[in-house]
């Protein structure tokens, strides 16, 4: 069963994330920086690099530090991206701005940044290849950046083409899945072209993920403030899709609105076809994905690995 899968691996994780990121002096600061990884959290980015390693017939122990690095920079992002987007709960808990003040939020997200890119000097893997994958996870960073620029940059706009939504897409979340799926090939010294599949394999994901992600907000309850991508007006698909077909939306934008506002709004979307549509584009996306991972060969992990790409595009929070 695929929960007992990732669940599995996920406790892996959690006993490495005790290890490699124990609580030290300042209190106050490292505190707030294992206050969102403390919370929880799926840890499916970290799940996906031991299972491609497993995938690959190599032992995960070998690149666990790896897996814990890229769940490091995940919980960067999000303590920044929340000081930004002014978010107010993350996985079920207070974000870490408003339980320990902007400034320590930033250096908390600043801390975890660092410790990520330490942790992949503590990989058990050729010196050559922990250089490679240091120089990989970096890229990847700068990717985030520029995909969260775009984003902010979005709202500004009055119009946003699909074309332009999907590459801001690739850059703030897949980038970060691609470095899950691709990190493990290159520090076990998988040929290039193992590595390059990985990679797409995790940009396709990543672009799945987030466009289910951006459904999720409008249709469950996920543990961050529903509905407020519209009240931010964040220009996702499906905003994109409504307004190209002339909907109007009163709560766009708006930054507060009643659970009733928020909720006929969402009712349009659904009657227009937008969250459909999105709906379809992030199941096509994920189809893309599992076409990369005929590079592995047949066995339990690559299978896992399919069935956690159809859950990425399936789940309900």
């Amino acid at each position: 069963m695929l929960k007992d899968e990732i669940e599995k691996r996920a406790e892996i994780i959690n006993r490495a994330i005790e290890r490699f990121l124990p609580e030290m002096e300042p209190e106050g600061l490292y505190s707030a920086a294992r206050h969102l990884i403390k919370a929880g959290g799926k840890r499916l980015r970290p799940v996906i690099s031991l299972l491609i390693a497993e995938a690959l017939g190599k032992d995960y122990k070998r690149i666990i530090p790896a897996a814990v690095s890229v769940e490091t920079v995940h919980n960067f992002t999000l303590v920044h991206d929340d000081i930004m987007d002014r978010d107010e709960m993350r996985r079920g808990v207070p974000t870490v701005h408003r339980v320990y003040g902007e400034a320590t939020a930033i250096l908390a997200g600043d801390t975890l940044f660092a410790e990520a890119f330490k942790l992949l000097t503590k990989c058990d893997t050729e010196p050559e290849n922990i250089v490679k994958a240091v120089e990989t996870l970096s890229n990847v960073c700068i990717k985030i950046c520029e995909g969260q620029y775009m984003d902010m940059s979005f709202e500004s706009r009055d119009v946003i083409s699909e074309e332009e939504y999907l590459e801001m897409v690739k850059l703030k979340t897949g980038v970060l899945i691609a470095a899950s799926s691709s990190l493990p090939a290159i520090l076990l010294g998988e040929d290039e072209d193992v590595v390059n599949s990985l990679w797409e394999y995790g940009i396709l994901s990543g672009i799945a993920f987030q466009i289910h992600d951006d459904v999720l907000d409008l249709t469950e309850n996920t543990g961050k403030d529903w509905g407020s991508d519209l009240l931010k007006g964040k220009k996702t698909l499906i905003v994109i899709k409504a307004f190209e077909d002339g909907v109007k939306l009163n709560t766009f934008g708006k930054q507060v609105a009643s659970e009733e506002e928020i909720r006929y709004d969402i009712e349009k979307l659904k009657k227009c076809g937008a969250i459909d549509y999105a709906v379809i584009r992030a199941r096509e996306y994920a189809e893309q994905a599992k076409e990369r991972l005929t590079i592995l060969p047949e066995s339990d992990a690559r299978e896992v690995l399919i069935e956690l790409t159809d859950y990425l595009v399936r789940r309900k929070k």
